[in-house]
């Protein structure tokens, strides 16, 4: 898309935003549900953008994706008269007698930016919070998955007036185009790398961002763990989209009593994923690009395997794959892994292990594992994370 029609998609929805025409409870609600209606009119084209961008299955786009995009819409118009209501707080004693209200107001025009991984769900969610706060849009779906940003494009454009919402489907170009631009706010979904140079850009407007990354999302699994349960939810939480979920198990430390039990049981797990080779080929999500591809592939090099290793560069799909204690300093652990591949290490010292934990970067999730909720709630609170979960993942 050229410059030109971007500067005049981001003038339009300046000019939406000032007639007021997003600001009425009775306006938000009306685009929320003229939304629903068409991703649900549309659903089919989704599914299919989604098998042509990923391999996912049907059930897995469903479950993953559209699912929640459907309870994300049942919520926020359940809610949204209550969060648009001014809320009484007490005055200070230098304005008695009076009375103070804190009013909710909208950002204004707002860009959100959204991955190719969930490009369904981390796309629509966003804007769904936006359109329920009364801002306008301009919308940047990933040039990674062509045929959900082309299917969300279509969507947009049959249910929501010209300027409150705009798709601007492209690539690098593209972004760099609106990110000179002055965004009331802009949320991004995505990698580090990138995320600090839309808040580099931003900050030249001093344009409010959020920021959702990535991280290298730990698992501890202690001696008290129920093995056989563990693995079953570590298969899903790493397999599910091929690993490309950015709250996927990175890597696992477990303690070195139960080291042999767990891996045998992931092993167990992993080769029972999937039916036949028919069902692996046809419903097991492909890595997105070859580059990530190769980028994974080279990541295996020297490595211990106990279960997969294997690629397909046709097809772009590399085996659930089980790597045993990988040195720390060994490229698997250098950096978040993004693919079906999951490190195995253990340990002895559960309060070492944490210490050492603790000097790596802020995890966006955290994973514990163990029988004794008490140990597991004490480490729980002692790292910092985005989310997390105590015998569960994802």
């Amino acid at each position: 898309m050229k410059q030109e029609e971007i500067q005049l998609a981001f003038e339009q929805s300046q000019s939406v935003f000032a007639s007021g025409a997003t600001r009425a409870y009775g306006d938000r609600i009306h685009m929320l549900t003229a939304l629903e209606a068409g991703i649900r009119k549309h659903e089919e084209k989704l599914i299919r953008a989604l098998k042509s961008d990923l391999n996912k299955s049907p059930h897995e786009a469903f479950i993953t994706e559209l699912s929640l995009v459907y309870g994300e819409l049942k919520h926020v118009k359940g809610q949204l008269r209550r969060w648009m209501k001014p809320k009484r707080v007490l005055p200070s004693i230098a304005q008695l007698p009076s009375s103070v209200r804190v009013l909710p107001e909208p950002y204004g025009v707002c860009l959100i930016m959204s991955p190719w991984n969930y490009p369904i769900l981390l796309t629509l969610s966003p804007l769904i919070g936006a359109i329920a706060a009364g801002n306008t849009c301009l919308l940047k779906p990933s040039a990674y998955s062509p045929a959900t940003s082309a299917a969300i494009a279509a969507i947009i454009s049959d249910s929501l007036p010209k300027g409150v919402c705009n798709v601007i489907e492209g690539g690098r170009k593209e972004n760099e185009s609106l990110l000179d631009l002055p965004f009331d706010c802009i949320f991004f979904t995505g990698s580090p790398t990138v995320g600090r140079l839309v808040m580099e850009k931003a900050s030249k407007h001093l344009t409010p961002v959020t920021l959702e990354l990535g991280g290298r999302s730990p698992v501890i699994v202690d001696e008290n763990a129920d093995i056989e349960k563990t693995a079953k939810r570590l298969t899903f939480g790493k397999l599910t989209n091929a690993g490309q979920t950015c709250i996927a198990p990175n890597h696992v430390y477990v303690h070195k009593s139960v080291m042999d039990e767990l891996v045998k049981a992931l092993v167990r797990n992993f080769s029972e994923t999937f039916q036949s080779e028919d069902h692996y080929l046809s419903d097991y999500p492909r890595i997105v690009n070859e580059r990530h591809f190769e980028r994974l592939m080279q990541l295996l090099e020297g490595e211990k395997i106990a279960a997969g290793g294997l690629g397909n560069l046709e097809t772009l799909q590399i085996e659930p794959t089980i790597v045993i204690n990988p040195s720390h300093d060994a490229p698997v652990m250098a950096e978040e892994i993004f693919g079906p591949i999951l490190p195995i290490l253990e340990y002895d010292d559960l309060d070492a292990l944490v210490r050492e934990i603790k000097k790596e970067p802020k995890p966006l999730a955290f994973y514990y594992f163990s029988k004794d909720t008490k140990r597991a709630e004490k480490i729980m609170e002692e790292l910092s994370f985005g989310g997390g979960c105590i015998n569960d993942c994802l």
